[in-house]
């Protein structure tokens, strides 16, 4: 692939090269520099698109709040605007000031946050949250240096909050402006290598209009969503179609690149409704694994789906030592984690009374409690 930064003249970026190219000695070579017509060209196109044509209206786009800007970055990592929207308006319903969900329960954070995933965004949310309300006295930081130091807030979230808050001159680069960025200048670099993330990074502060920061943010994170899309863009409204190096190459399905496939480790779970009248038997999960700090009835995981005849020989099941009662199956669901499939097998057990269940903590609780707790997106599918 012919790249695009080396079309251009001078020194400030290395060279974008193919792994192949990488190999073959050529990236001694210089690499050239935008020149300001081809950077003004990227930038003006981008603000009149925004100005004009951007119809992606999301409660948070005006807020100048750094608590809620926060609180929607924290929801929104990992998570599609569409999926996340529902999680805010809830979150600002029932915690409007960072001092209110410092104060809240954990339980009842978790609660509102189930079936979103990745939890411990939810933990460290809360643990940014007391530091804020308890050591900051509930003032935000309002610089790049200081919001990175907060826990579970990386590069990305700290340049959002600066520029979206407090107007900081700092380019974010995430996803959608990996993918703008890839496809419009022809970049073959892998994104999610060190070097990959400097060169994106220096190109996202090059071409930056310092002028509206965060509506030039917005912009280009609303391209990437809504335009230029992972799968079938829309290029024929694309506002930067005409220069495109990826459109005039027909490169879109190739760019932008990444490094390597994430490796997925399937998991086979079996859970136990133990019901004794109208209680059930449920535990917290204190591991540092998926779902730490959220309930679930039972859990026998092993290496391959059990059926009830291998259920019953299970050292697990036999722990229980619960007679006279077979469990009933009622049926799997599949969740797909970014780095776990985790299949998902429930069978029922109606006791006639409640029993000590060894091995593990946990206790009965009435039925009608669940609706407080905090249960894995499968485990609320499957209640």
């Amino acid at each position: 692939m012919v790249n695009l930064f080396q079309l251009y003249t001078c020194n400030t970026y290395p060279l974008i090269l193919s792994s192949s190219e990488s190999r073959s000695g050529l990236c001694n070579l210089q690499a050239m520099q935008i020149t300001s017509a081809q950077k003004k060209y990227f930038t003006k196109q981008l603000m009149h698109w925004h100005q004009t044509d951007n119809e992606r209206t999301l409660p948070w786009k005006e807020e100048k709040d750094p608590y809620k800007i926060w609180l929607s970055e924290i929801l929104l990592q990992q998570t599609r605007a569409q999926q996340g929207l529902p999680y805010y308006i809830k979150f600002i319903q029932s915690f409007p000031t960072i001092k209110k969900m410092a104060a809240a329960k954990d339980e009842d954070v978790f609660r509102l946050w189930q079936g979103l995933g990745y939890y411990n965004r939810c933990r460290n949310m809360l643990a940014t949250a007391r530091y804020i309300a308890n050591e900051l006295g509930g003032k935000f930081p309002c610089t790049y240096d200081d919001i990175i130091k907060l826990k579970g807030i990386g590069p990305y979230t700290a340049a959002a909050i600066a520029s979206f808050a407090f107007g900081a001159p700092n380019a974010v680069v995430d996803g959608n402006v990996y993918r703008v960025l890839s496809r419009f200048w022809g970049i073959e670099e892998p994104y999610d290598t060190l070097n990959g993330k400097k060169i994106f990074q220096s190109l996202a502060q090059e071409l930056f209009f310092s002028k509206d920061s965060a509506a030039y943010n917005q912009a280009i994170m609303d391209l990437g969503a809504t335009v230029c899309k992972p799968q079938i863009p829309a290029c024929a409204v694309c506002p930067l179609q005409k220069n495109c190096f990826a459109f005039s190459q027909d490169l879109i399905s190739s760019l932008p690149v990444r490094s390597k496939k994430l490796k997925v480790r399937k998991r086979y779970f079996h859970y136990l409704l133990l019901r004794a009248n109208d209680k059930i038997w449920i535990h917290q999960r204190s591991e540092k694994d998926i779902w730490q700090s959220l309930h679930e009835p039972y859990l026998i995981e092993h290496d391959a789906a059990l059926g009830q005849k291998e259920l019953l020989a299970h050292p697990s099941y036999k722990n229980l030592k619960i007679t006279n009662v077979t469990p009933v199956y009622e049926g799997k669901f599949t969740q797909k984690l970014t780095h776990q499939l985790i299949e998902t097998h429930f069978f029922t057990m109606r006791l006639k009374e409640q029993q000590k269940i060894e091995g593990k903590e946990g206790k009965w609780i009435n039925m009608d409690e669940m609706k407080k707790k905090a249960f894995p997106k499968t485990l609320l599918s499957f209640l």
